[in-house]
């Protein structure tokens, strides 16, 4: 059954491999250039929790401004932070930069899936994806879409996160040892296209003989999820703060850590995932109502009211104005990249 699966699955990714800049074509040798470990990470830690349409053209501004890890070593939090709004999850930006400087000083990534592990901001499934994908090397690579796969063919039934243990050990089973890389990501094609969490295409996909879930009548019920909890809703004040004439925004960066941290942002009243904003105005004026925006997080539901007044002087708190007519290219966070829009508007 192991050796069937994985033979079945590889054949059936050399002909529907998705065509992506971070890969190479099904059954090739691994590049002999030292950038493609980066192009590998660089793209996994982009896909966490991102779809491949959103990250393509991240992916190709990042390697195009960047193109070796010693390059994006070298840049400048700023520019990464700047470069990475809008594509969410900010902490993985963050550690982006981190990650670039250790293998930087480092002389190059790691080929183990243990010590790809120690790098900032990898985690088991990224580490195993590295090993695999950029080297070559056996490792058990489990994300969302081959967690539900496996789940299906072995019609796990234990909730999640339970099943997790149950899963890697199954999937253990059928990762083969050679093209280990080529079956991750049959895996998460399969996955992404066939297997998918609603409506699955049973008919299409190359394992249905060997499938359990298949077979009992009721894939798609697997993996089993726990209940989806609750996320309160959290009310803010963001402050759009221009000069001379409205030519001029005052945008700040916001601390390193914690929520958006590191990002260019509008100044706001304190809000967090945990609280409500104070309310209180930045500072003295004759501030007037913009409007307000939604934005969700993953613990939170956020309003944000927009208020806007126009000054003579810099705002308390470190600051820069930036050119109203280049807000687009601020490098805000997604959430007052709205803001500023609807100021605008």
């Amino acid at each position: 059954m192991t050796a069937s699966i994985s033979d079945i699955l590889l054949h059936w990714y050399d002909t529907h491999a998705r065509d992506l800049p971070w890969r190479v074509p099904p059954g090739a040798a691994l590049p002999d250039d030292p950038a493609w470990p980066y192009r590998v990470w660089l793209s996994e830690v982009m896909l966490q929790q991102t779809t491949v349409a959103a990250v393509k053209p991240y992916f190709a501004k990042f390697t195009a401004t960047w193109p070796t890890v010693e390059a994006l070593a070298a840049a400048s939090d700023d520019d990464v932070m700047a470069a990475w709004a809008g594509l969410g999850y900010y902490s993985r930006a963050r550690n982006l930069v981190k990650c670039a400087r250790e293998v930087a000083t480092r002389g190059g990534f790691p080929s183990v899936e243990a010590e790809l592990r120690q790098l900032p901001g990898l985690g088991d499934y990224t580490a195993a994806a590295i090993a695999a994908i950029a080297f070559g090397r056996r490792a058990v690579v489990v994300d969302a879409n081959v967690e539900r796969v496996v789940a299906r063919l072995f019609a796990i039934d234990t909730p999640l996160p339970g099943a997790r243990k149950a899963i890697r050990a199954a999937a253990d089973t059928i990762t083969p040892d050679r093209r280990a890389g080529d079956f991750a990501q049959a895996m998460m094609d399969l996955g992404s296209h066939i297997c998918t969490s609603k409506a699955p295409r049973c008919m299409l996909c190359p394992l249905r003989e060997h499938c359990a879930g298949y077979a009992a009548g009721e894939p798609e019920r697997l993996p089993v999820k726990p209940a989806k909890k609750t996320v309160p809703e959290r009310r803010g004040t963001a402050f759009w703060i221009t000069r001379t004439g409205g030519a001029e925004v005052w945008l700040v960066t916001r601390p390193a850590t914690g929520m958006l941290g590191g990002m260019r942002a509008l100044p706001d009243d304190g809000w967090s995932a945990q609280e409500d904003g104070s309310g209180e105005v930045l500072l003295p004026g004759d501030w007037r109502a913009m409007g307000a925006v939604r934005h969700g997080f993953t613990h939170a539901q956020l309003t944000l009211e927009v208020i806007g007044a126009d000054v003579t002087s810099d705002p308390p708190g470190k600051g820069q104005w930036w050119p109203v007519s280049q807000i687009e290219d601020a490098g805000l966070a997604t959430l007052f990249l709205k803001a500023a829009r609807l100021a605008l508007a």
